[in-house]
């Protein structure tokens, strides 16, 4: 299962994502479908929290590529979320206190 709450950011028309539960199998598509839902609606995705999730497949761990690409920060703690992260960021898991990996983020 997996629980999606969206956020008003202080952005216009931007909106961070908290995620509970398993980022796996038909869940991915979910995701995947609400955030589609965003961008009709012309709403933006601005972060993701993974702080919740308990696992992540590598369909979840590609949707997640795919967002980051399109400029989506993410958000993770815990040791394996916070590596599936830096995989797909290219930064180190542990070069932010904060568990927040984005496009400006310093990985030295």
């Amino acid at each position: 299962m997996l629980k999606i709450t969206g956020q008003p950011e202080t952005e216009r028309d931007a909106m961070s994502l908290q995620l509970e539960g398993r980022l796996a199998g038909r869940w991915v598509e979910e995701l995947e479908v609400y955030c589609s839902a965003m961008a009709l609606n012309r709403q933006r995705c601005s972060m993701i929290d993974l702080t919740g999730v308990t696992f992540i497949d590598a369909a979840g761990k590609a949707l997640l590529s795919r967002l980051w690409r399109q400029g989506v920060s993410l958000r993770a703690t815990g040791c394996l979320n916070r590596c599936i992260v830096a995989e797909i960021t290219g930064l180190s898991p542990t070069g932010s206190s904060s568990g927040v990996c984005d496009r400006t983020s310093d990985a030295s």
